[in-house]
């Protein structure tokens, strides 16, 4: 039953008692026992109780409870909710709007305490990166200050030690630089057609000390390596590439391997797939890679250096080209990262 029946009903009961008691009354004044006269003025009584009252309740119900819930719908939603002009004591669509506005208010106080959960993690991170290379060139030059400078033995060793901490600092600083540019639009992608076999084969070549260092062979897995134009930013899609390789060597294992595959996807679009077999990531970890400075190992070191900002890097240039980026991973068996990319016309 709805609050308006209610209502309604409740309004009748009202009317009969008042009609009743009011009928008494007049019966008792007037000295009239004549059951059909009393009955003819209860009737009577009751039809114009229920009248009085119903017409009553309706104007201060419109006057007072509209007003008071106007108030409340601009208190809350800051805007007219359109209420009916005619009066209603049924409250469903107010109370559906309420319902609503708190569903969207609980769904934007999720996102802003995720918000604010990444922001300090994000600050935490970043403080943790500037302050290892601060501190170590902050301690060699200072102990040079302190008298190393003299000292032939150690003098060039602390300076150079001094020089890769800064190299670091500023490899941090380029490339939040470079990752604020893409996320703020400013992403200036250029494209043109290029063969990306032949960029893939130059980032092996570049990548190839890297990798002998840890016994880990580079490959690419595409049949006599025919050409394969594409319609992209040239040096952006070779930083992804790069930035692929280069971590699958950083995970990989002694004696591994990294193989990249170029596939048709669709008719105009093909994938390019980088795959190791390293030391994976366990799956908890897979929705969080491509965050700034986000660390799989928990720990806090970072032995093998970089900026901590690649993969974030690599999924900026890929969304830059409205493309797509995805991540498999066994742990303890290694992991592949894919993207896609236009043909050329």
């Amino acid at each position: 039953m709805s609050r308006k029946n209610k209502l309604r009903i409740q309004i009748a009961l009202f009317s009969l008692i008042i009609s009743s008691v009011f009928t008494i009354l007049v019966s008792f004044f007037i000295k009239e026992y004549d059951l059909s006269k009393l009955l003819i003025y209860s009737l009577v009584f009751t039809f114009l109780a229920a009248v009085i009252i119903y017409l009553s309740l309706s104007f201060f119900v419109k006057f007072f409870l509209n007003k008071r819930i106007k108030e409340i719908s601009d208190q809350l939603f800051n805007q007219d909710l359109s209420l009916n002009k005619t009066i209603t004591t049924d409250m469903d669509d107010l109370i559906d709007q309420i319902k609503q506005f708190d569903d969207e208010r609980k769904i934007e106080l999720s996102e802003m305490r995720e918000q604010e959960t990444f922001r300090r993690e994000f600050i935490g991170n970043l403080a943790h990166e500037l302050k290892t290379p601060l501190f170590t060139s902050q301690s060699y030059i200072l102990t040079l200050l302190d008298g190393a400078l003299d000292d032939k033995s150690v003098n060039k060793k602390y300076l150079k030690i001094a020089s890769k901490a800064i190299e670091r600092l500023n490899l941090i600083v380029k490339d939040l630089d470079f990752i604020t540019k893409l996320e703020t639009g400013d992403s200036n992608i250029k494209k043109s057609n290029f063969d990306i076999v032949d960029l893939i084969n130059n980032s092996i070549e570049m990548l190839e000390i890297s990798a002998n260092k840890k016994n880990i062979k580079l490959m690419i897995d595409h049949e006599n390596n025919p050409p394969i134009n594409v319609n992209a930013d040239k040096e952006k899609i070779e930083q992804v590439i790069i930035n692929l390789i280069e971590n699958s060597i950083k995970y990989g294992k002694e004696n591994g391997t990294t193989e990249i595959v170029v596939q048709d996807l669709v008719e105009n679009k093909i994938i390019v797939r980088v795959t190791d077999n390293g030391i994976g990531v366990e799956e908890n970890h897979l929705d969080r890679l491509f965050e700034r400075f986000y660390r799989v190992d928990q720990s806090g070191s970072r032995s093998s250096g970089g900026s901590g900002l690649g993969l974030a890097i690599v999924k900026h240039i890929v969304d830059a080209h409205d493309e797509k980026i995805y991540v498999e991973s066994d742990f303890g068996l290694g992991s592949e990262f894919s993207f896609t990319i236009d043909k050329s016309k």
